[in-house]
């Protein structure tokens, strides 16, 4: 299932010890802004199953760590694979994601790791729904702009700068609810096959279309400094 988290028992990925590695994509331009954030954890929407093999939504988290090198050879991307793994189509999501994210907000990235974790021993983490929340993350932190507590994102960035849409919004938006969170950001387009679903009362569910409306919700900046 989409942005789902499934726990060994249902499902075995085997990988080599140590970490996947990404390398660049594209060519990032413009300035590098001072006053990195190096470290961050952020919430996350996704959906799984229960003992009955219903489809349930969940909030987990993902660590991030933000690196400046001395070098410039571009771009890279290491996923941690314990404790917990991300799958191929996380990965490669998550590295659109964050490649899009930074041009978009037209910030150099050519001397930067960025370090991945999902600290849940025996998960593995599917689909691309995390990946719009990843890549905002990241701009966020290589702006120095703290994400806006109580809040975060399901969908995608597509290669035109827009929020891509995802499945389970439902499942996800009364996780988050539960998990007592202020404002959830959804993509504005509907996926028809998630059907009518309500928004809990008293919670805060914002459809954004661009990377831009995102990231102004999440973090209260614009995406892009004035010259």
């Amino acid at each position: 299932m989409e942005g789902s988290l499934v726990g060994s028992r249902w499902f075995l990925v085997i990988f080599l010890m140590g970490m996947v590695i990404l390398g660049p994509e594209g060519d990032l331009y413009a300035k590098t802004i001072p006053n990195q954030i190096p470290h961050l954890t952020i919430p996350i929407l996704g959906t799984s199953f229960n003992q009955q093999r219903q489809p349930i939504g969940l909030v987990s988290q993902i660590t991030i760590d933000l690196q400046k090198r001395r070098d410039q050879h571009g771009l890279q991307i290491q996923f941690h694979t314990e404790p917990g793994q991300f799958s191929l189509l996380a990965r490669k999501a998550i590295h659109q994601a964050i490649t899009r994210a930074l041009r978009a907000a037209n910030l150099s990235s050519e001397s930067w790791t960025v370090l991945l974790m999902f600290p849940y021993t025996g998960l593995t983490i599917y689909g691309e729904s995390l990946s719009a929340m990843v890549g905002l993350s990241v701009v966020a932190m290589a702006k120095g702009e703290p994400l806006l507590e109580g809040r975060t994102l399901t969908g995608t960035i597509t290669d035109e700068g827009t929020i891509g849409s995802v499945s389970g919004v439902q499942l996800k938006i009364l996780a988050a609810y539960h998990e007592h969170f202020q404002r959830v950001l959804v993509p504005s387009v509907y996926d028809e096959r998630e059907g009518d679903w309500r928004i809990p009362f008293l919670m805060h569910v914002s459809p954004v279309s661009t990377v831009e409306e995102a990231y102004r919700g999440l973090t209260g900046h614009q995406l892009k400094d004035r010259p």
